[in-house]
């Protein structure tokens, strides 16, 4: 025990300093990384959605960059010290080497997901609040990482989707949204009176300050969409502010019905078909 105790304090007389220095230096390492990583997003700050939302992403990434620089920091600080205190680290680097070897073919999954998740994030797919749509689901995204999206539902259920699973994805929240509503009218009906009609219809909603606020472009009449055994499809089409095109579309439905109804045109099916958003991101 003696010899032992001996042995460690030769040790930390002559080589104590140098460890000291070691571990000062990583310190100082990791308080710069923390430093520059949190005036990144102090400069990605803004008071537009636009800066928002890059302050979100430019947040994400910066954790990452942190906690990857920690490690990378704290493993070249063990590595280096062991030497100090007699160590050989070539069996520890040799080691190091075949268990990461291992762990990739065995957790190829994980490692696809933190993949796919670097680039939803670096390529601004989506961001928390988005609202997205993601294999079969559409929900808002209430927690992201680099392994997982998690969604919550119409039905308020909270969805998680590992990221090696994210493919095609659809954002409904970014710029703008669109709707088309077709009104169905018989064959044997005048369609220039019911496209008139329309267009009253549409200019009145455009000159309405109820509404106008949440009009981007339109509403507009397209005119005569197709024809069937069922009658004439009449297309209507307006582009609306983020999250204000369902109120839209039935306020324009409800016009329609009344307008219909008052100038004794019938109906003869209506209906909505719905594209949303300005952009939709493939992931990898």
């Amino acid at each position: 025990m003696n010899e032992l105790l001996s042995h460690w304090a030769v040790v930390a007389e002559t080589r104590g300093l140098r460890i000291l220095v070691i571990a000062l230096l990583a310190f100082i390492l990791a308080r710069i990384l923390k430093v520059v990583t949190s005036r990144l997003v102090q400069a990605s700050k803004g008071p537009t959605r636009v800066a928002q939302l890059r302050e979100q992403q430019t947040r994400t990434m910066a954790g990452l960059l942190y906690s990857l620089g920690v490690w990378i920091i704290l493993a070249v600080a063990v590595l280096t010290t062991l030497p100090e205190l007699g160590f050989d680290v070539t069996p520890v680097a040799a080691t190091a080497a075949v268990a990461s070897l291992a762990f990739g073919f065995g957790a190829q999954t994980l490692v696809k997901d933190l993949i796919n998740g670097f680039f939803i994030v670096f390529e601004d797919q989506y961001v928390v609040g988005d609202l997205i749509q993601l294999n079969g689901e559409t929900g808002r995204v209430e927690y992201l990482t680099l392994r997982r999206t998690v969604l919550r539902n119409a039905s308020g259920a909270i969805v998680t989707i590992p990221n090696s699973l994210v493919g095609q994805v659809a954002n409904l929240n970014r710029d703008w949204s669109q709707g088309f509503i077709d009104v169905t009218v018989p064959s044997a009906e005048e369609i220039g009176r019911a496209l008139a009609a329309l267009e009253k219809i549409a200019n009145d909603f455009r000159n309405d300050a109820n509404w106008s606020p949440a009009l981007l472009d339109g509403p507009r009449v397209l005119g005569v969409e197709s024809m069937s055994l069922d009658g004439t499809v009449l297309r209507m089409q307006v582009r609306t502010a983020l999250n204000r095109k369902d109120d839209v579309s039935r306020e324009l439905r409800r016009r329609i019905k009344l307008a219909f109804e008052g100038s004794q045109i019938p109906l003869a099916n209506t209906h909505k078909i719905e594209l949303q958003g300005h952009a939709a991101s493939a992931g990898s």
